[in-house]
Parts: C-alpha cells; structure tokens; sequence
C-alpha cells in the first residue's frame, strides 16, 4: 500500500466537467506537461491512498480533465474535493539551485562568511517566504530560500552552500 509520506501532492478534484463522469483537477504543479501522460493517480480517501487509473486527460494550463477507468458518473462525483498524489519518484529531476523541499531535509548548511551553519531539519512554507529551518547546536536559524542566498547544491554531499545576509545567523545564536 501506497503511504502518502511516500508521495507528494500532485493537486485537488474540484468539479464535474461533463455528464459522462469527467472530472477536472487543479494541479498544483511548476509545469503540468510534465503530468500530460499519467496513467494512473492516488486519490486520498478517508486518510487512504486508492490507486485509481486514468482512462484519458487533457490538459489546459493548470487544470486537468480526467476521466477514471471502470469509474460510472456517480463513482466520479464522490471524488470532488479528494486530494490527489503521486510517488516521489515520478518527480521531474531538478538541477543546478533548484530542489524539492522534500529532498533537502538532512542536507548541511555552509555559509560564505559564517561557515558551518547546521543541518536542515524542516522547511516552512506556510508564509509568504520559505525560510530552511536549520539547526545550529540545537538552536534554530531560519534562512530565507531565495535565489539571492543559494549558491550552491551538491546533492552528492548533501550539501547547500549559502550567502546570508551579513548578520542573519548570528541573529539567531545571540
């Protein structure tokens, strides 16, 4: 069985688009081609990841007409407002500064001026900025994601090399 921890959300079933149970999904996605030939998705249901395989789905910016296999009108309409997801591993490859928030956790931190600032142990994006949350010696410093402050990914390291504000960290170790 599918565990959403194994997955990432891939967006939302938001209404009927026809009489012959079509649905249209809001994909909460940088580029929805990447998704234009899903054959199958995960809907969540009461906390359950269901594998549900896709019959046909068209694509208009960030939404998705889909129609489900041996799904009838009825079966359909019970999916309006379900979550979609899809696993980790169909994620598109990401290169040069850009990352997954997923994949950085447990990544080391290094300052242009500071040096070693610590281990990322969560990223906060429930604010209008993304802030690594980094654990310092068990003190927490939070770093803005922003181009301006990556420079540098080195996934083989785990590594994010950055260049703080001057001040920002010791901001935070005061």
């Amino acid at each position: 069985m599918m565990e959403k921890k194994d997955c990432f959300y891939l967006g939302k079933i938001v209404k009927p688009f026809s009489f012959k149970g079509e649905l249209v999904a809001f994909l909460d996605v940088d580029n929805p081609l990447d998704y234009a030939e899903l054959d199958g998705v995960f809907v969540e249901i009461n906390n359950r990841l269901i594998l549900y395989e896709i019959a046909a789905i068209r694509l208009n910016n960030n939404k998705a007409v889909i129609r489900f296999k041996d799904t009838d009108v009825e079966d359909s309409e019970r999916l309006i407002g379900k979550d979609l997801y899809l696993p980790l591993t169909l994620l598109p490859p990401l290169d040069g500064t850009k990352f997954y928030y997923h994949e950085v956790i447990g990544f080391k931190v290094e300052d242009s001026r500071f040096g070693f600032v610590g281990t990322i142990t969560e990223v906060l994006d429930n604010s209008p900025q993304a802030l690594f949350s980094i654990d310092h010696e068990g003190k927490e410093v939070l770093i803005p994601i922003i181009d301006q402050v990556i420079t540098k990914i080195d996934r083989n390291k785990q590594q994010i090399t950055i260049n703080a504000p001057e001040g920002l960290i010791e901001l935070y170790l005061e």
